[in-house]
């Protein structure tokens, strides 16, 4: 009999070898999911691992409720064998953290029916930043499977939840589909022991924050405005940067200043007033924080605690602007340290 599937409630009848006897069938059950997605491998696969060993960015896994959970766990297990990945919560996303998101990155987006609302309302918006989407879905016919360049289907027989409800083997299913993407990574990144080693002095984390923050940093589209330029030209910088911050550069190039949040909230109470035709040099701050490319993510993260920054500049040796960095690239801030004393 199957206990799993034909139990319609809560019971406490049943001897130590009932409950053996279930929790074998439950492992039965998701076994059978995992044979089934293993033959329903194909060139979607192929396509998937071309597109993730092709990326020059970061991969962005995203997902909400369980395939969030898995979701995360695979960003962990890419970020930690070779391939820079970091999680997007589909809300969050589309409350401004889709600003750590560049053209260069590939979404790998996680939903088991594919019908989503959360995430797939996010997907358009993901679109129009250029990114390529890679969907892991079981519905191949879906709001999601339509919506991405490249799907791998991950389609399991049934659930073991005694409902055929609550994600059990699907989501067995879909982490293990995750596995599979991150393990050829590495054959193909040729990642061996001495490079896991590396990344892993002090755990996952520790993968990220060991890295020279230029691999971590934002090099294209930056807000930058000469010294010269009107506050107005430094304004509108500020706007569409979505940094918070604008980087201001003299005539060599070199990093002048930042026009910070603050300061145009100090420039508009200013008791004297501003003319918006005013160079940025008379506001901006001058000598800001700021931290070279060599710099660890660690370093720059525990600076940035201990300055309460949420953004820093990056610069090249020549003084120049290299990028800029902000704290969520770091993954995450609190009043820990990682970097040695």
């Amino acid at each position: 009999m199957s206990h799993c599937l034909e139990n319609d409630g809560p019971s406490s009848s049943l001897a130590e070898g009932g409950w053996l006897e279930l929790a074998r069938e439950v492992l039965d059950i998701e076994m059978e999911g995992l044979a089934a997605v293993r033959g329903q491998l194909n060139g979607g696969f192929v396509a998937a691992l071309t597109l993730l060993a092709a990326c020059t960015g970061r991969v962005v896994v995203t997902g909400i409720g369980k395939s969030g959970l898995v979701a995360r766990k695979i960003a962990a297990t890419l970020s930690s064998t070779g391939t820079p990945a970091f999680f997007l919560h589909p809300v969050e996303g589309a409350h401004g953290d889709l600003g750590m998101i560049r053209k260069e990155d590939v979404v790998l987006a996680l939903s088991n029916s594919g019908e989503t609302d959360e995430l797939n309302n996010l997907l358009p918006a993901l679109r129009a930043l250029g990114v390529s989407v890679l969907g892991i879905t079981s519905g191949a016919d879906s709001t999601l499977a339509r919506m991405s360049d490249v799907v791998i289907e991950a389609k399991v027989p049934r659930e073991a939840c005694p409902m055929n409800l609550a994600p059990t083997a699907s989501t067995t299913a879909a982490l293990a589909v995750g596995d599979a993407l991150a393990v050829c990574l590495m054959r193909i990144k040729d990642f061996g022991t001495k490079d896991f080693k590396r990344v892993h002095p002090a755990g996952a984390l520790g993968a990220r924050l060991s890295q020279p923050v230029s691999c971590l940093m934002h090099t294209e589209n930056l807000p930058v405005t000469p010294q010269t330029a009107p506050v107005s030209q430094a304004l509108a910088a500020l706007n569409a940067g979505g940094f918070g911050l604008v980087a201001v550069t003299d005539e060599a190039g070199r990093l002048a200043g930042v026009l910070t949040d603050g300061d145009v909230r100090r420039m508009l109470f200013h008791e004297n007033g501003y003319n918006p035709t005013w160079p940025v040099s008379a506001f901006m701050t001058v000598n800001p924080r700021s931290v070279a490319a060599t710099t660890t993510a660690a370093q720059v993260l525990d600076l940035m605690e201990a300055m309460q920054i949420t953004v820093l500049p990056v610069l090249t040796e020549g003084g120049g602007l290299a990028g800029l960095v902000h704290v969520h690239d770091l993954l995450g801030k609190g009043r820990v340290r990682f970097a040695p004393e």
